[in-house]
């Protein structure tokens, strides 16, 4: 007889940097994203996402992680202006990606919006929006 895992929510997110306070400043300044803890051997800085954590750890090899990090906004244009004034670069600018007509993620016809950027190590994020048209 097997059981269930009976997970939860996701907890943490962890990224590779090569300059940690070039990261810190990234997701602090840029983002918005809540220092919680920061150690520095082994250095590593803690960001509060919501509910998820995001750990930042130094590595020496450099590169960026294979997974792309999605963080919802209300507003995908505005999160976009923001980010663009405060950094600059958006690699795809909002644009619907989903018309759920079947309802799968929310109400039938909701969209979902992303548009695409990079954090300075490389890693790929993303601002993803719902909306019912």
């Amino acid at each position: 007889m097997s059981e269930d895992l009976a997970l939860a929510d996701l907890h943490q997110v962890a990224l590779h940097t090569t300059d940690p306070e070039r990261s810190a400043d990234f997701y602090r300044r840029v983002l918005g994203a809540e220092e919680i803890a920061r150690f520095e051997n082994p250095r590593l800085s803690f960001y509060r996402l919501g509910a998820v954590r995001l750990l930042i750890e130094r590595s020496e090899a450099p590169g960026p992680s294979g997974s792309t990090l999605y963080f919802r906004v209300d507003d995908i244009d505005s999160a976009c202006r923001t980010f663009e004034a405060r950094s600059g670069v958006l690699d795809q600018s909002p644009h619907r990606s989903h018309v759920d007509t079947e309802g799968r993620f929310g109400p039938p016809g909701n969209e979902e919006w992303m548009a695409f950027f990079r954090d300075p190590d490389g890693n790929s994020l993303a601002f993803a929006a719902q909306c019912i048209p």
